[in-house]
């Protein structure tokens, strides 16, 4: 797996970037430190409204999987993670200009009874949103440390070079027909994303990507963070914004947010 090296604050390298487009995703071990994802889990834990906002999504067998969604940055936790810098700087750099935020979902893959994701690209229903060009992706942080056993994120590496494919209903879900996934698994190698917290994935929207339930005792909860270019601005309303401009923060604002609302470890 194509992992990023290097300072945090530091831009991708060449080296990086060539892999992103080779594999379609980079892997970055620690973008966050334990100190920032042990607000984060406490944070989300503690909140009502993320409680109250989450719905069910039932995989192909009627396990269910809750997240909850969000179109716009707001003054919460969540928020502040996908204004930082450290992500938006390199999405602006793997999508190749600027960027805004299309959305950001926190997933709450709960012991022994969270759903899969079927088979999808990101991109393959976002199409329908009025995006006429793939310039989108997405950066999972693990909240949870995330293993094959509760369910982690899998990906087939090169994938997003078969462009966007046809989508359909899978339970609550929309994904790809069995047939082309066979086909697909034969030629694009499988990778299990496991993640310690603080990890992150950037994939790109035609990155074929999945996870399986999560059998075993311990959650994962992942928050993902979509970014579309904004050269790409859909050209109707959709379910997720148009273009406005995204602010970003610095590397000190995580704690100083926590400082501020009286969040603490």
């Amino acid at each position: 797996m194509a992992t990023v090296t290097g300072p945090l604050n530091q831009p991708l390298t060449e080296a990086d970037l060539a892999a992103w487009r080779r594999d379609g995703y980079l892997f970055v071990r620690q973008l966050f430190d334990r100190e920032e994802m042990t607000l984060l889990l406490k944070y989300g834990r503690g909140d009502e409204r993320l409680r109250g906002d989450a719905y069910g999504r039932k995989d192909s067998t009627g396990q269910v999987t809750k997240l909850a969604l969000y179109n716009h940055p707001g003054d919460d936790l969540y928020s502040v993670f996908a204004q930082s810098r450290r992500i938006v700087d390199r999405m602006e750099q793997v999508l190749e200009g600027e960027v805004y935020l299309y959305h950001f979902k926190m997933m709450l893959k709960e012991p022994l009874v969270g759903g899969a994701w079927e088979w999808h690209q990101d991109y393959g229903y976002w199409y329908n949103n009025g995006c006429l060009l793939p310039h989108m992706a997405s950066c999972l942080i693990a909240v949870d440390r995330a293993t094959k056993a509760n369910g982690c994120l899998q990906v087939l590496r090169g994938s997003q070079e078969m462009g966007r494919l046809e989508h359909g209903k899978t339970g609550d879900q929309v994904g790809i027909e069995q047939e082309r996934i066979d086909q697909a698994m034969q030629k694009f190698e499988l990778e299990y994303v496991e993640a310690e917290p603080g990890d992150a994935l950037f994939f790109h929207g035609n990155l074929l990507h999945r996870s399986d339930q999560n059998t075993s005792p311990d959650p994962r909860w992942s928050l993902i963070c979509c970014y579309n270019a904004a050269r790409n601005s859909p050209y109707k309303e959709g379910r997720h914004p148009q273009y406005s401009y995204l602010p970003r923060v610095d590397d000190d604002a995580i704690r100083r947010w926590a400082a501020e609302h009286g969040l603490t470890t």
